[in-house]
């Protein structure tokens, strides 16, 4: 039988464990998790994603503060928010909510976060810790399908692990954290993309297969063995004259034909969705209590 592996429940699990850790680290040492979400312009996702964040901290007894700006704000003004916020001690994560207005640039954006602080885990003194196996805070979509697979009690020990996709979001820390010598990892992992001449040559050899190719659908029954694990991550939304908005949400899986021969698969939705923000928590946490020695 497949197993489903239900990231709703998962991310539920751990926010339930956060919230009794917030709730000792503030009785027993006075600090209270803090998470500043920066939000510029008016973009309706980013609007979105940033409220449920901030949904989260109110949840787990976090303190959060959002900044709204307008898109007319200068890079120079961004960049001295965000120096105000990383002096700030109340504040232990800093997100900067992406994308950002054309005339402001990321990287520099990006750069400007004290990697302490860095709870998305995109500066680049955190990929360098990712990538040596130190301490650091990993990206927060990568970070989450390592817990499913760990919870979900998936063998990964010398396991041949497909990562499809080279994002600095997720392809590319997946990829090293699946490798690193640790529980949950030690896998031979290989990393392929669409440019592959054959993806399906890479594909049929998964024994863990984590799809993040950005393509509705491309890994498909017939691209797979039987007995694979299957992660899948990526959230396309195509038509559907069947449905009632006249589309739906897909993952970069086929689901139908991929789940027939698959040991465990992620659904989309309610798969590695639903672990960003518990791993966002989760990073903002450890920031707050000091887990991680720089």
């Amino acid at each position: 039988m497949t197993l489903i592996i239900d990231g709703k429940q998962i991310a539920s699990d751990i926010k339930q464990e956060l919230a009794e850790k917030a709730r000792i680290l503030l009785a027993e040492r006075g600090i209270r998790p803090g998470l500043g979400l920066l939000l510029i312009g008016d973009n309706p996702a980013s609007q979105v994603y940033v409220r449920s964040k901030a949904k989260a901290c109110e949840e787990l007894g976090y303190h959060s503060v959002t900044i709204t700006k307008s898109s007319e704000i200068t890079e120079k003004e961004v960049l001295d928010i965000v120096q105000g916020v990383n002096h700030d001690p109340a504040i232990h994560g800093i997100l900067v909510q992406l994308p950002l207005p054309k005339h402001i640039s990321e990287q520099k954006v990006l750069l400007a976060i004290d990697p302490r602080k860095d709870v998305d885990g995109f500066h680049p003194m955190n990929t360098g810790r990712l990538v040596a196996g130190l301490p650091c805070f990993a990206p927060c979509t990568p970070a989450g399908i390592m817990e499913m697979i760990l919870r979900s009690k998936i063998e990964t020990k010398g396991k041949h692990a497909f990562v499809g996709g080279r994002s600095t979001i997720v392809g590319k820390p997946i990829a090293n954290m699946l490798y690193q010598k640790a529980e949950g990892a030690n896998a031979i992992v290989t990393i392929a993309h669409t440019a592959a001449h054959d993806l399906a040559f890479f594909t049929r050899q998964a024994d863990i297969l984590v799809a993040a190719v950005g393509v509705p659908q491309v890994i498909t029954g017939d691209m797979v063995k039987d007995g694979v694990v299957v992660i899948d991550v990526g959230i396309n939304r195509i038509a559907d004259a069947s449905a009632k908005s006249g589309s739906r949400l897909v993952g970069d899986v086929d689901y139908a034909s991929v789940f027939l021969k698959a040991r465990a698969i992620t659904p989309v939705p309610g798969g590695v969705g639903p672990m960003t923000i518990a791993m966002l928590m989760h990073n903002t946490y450890r920031s707050a209590s000091g887990e991680i020695s720089w």
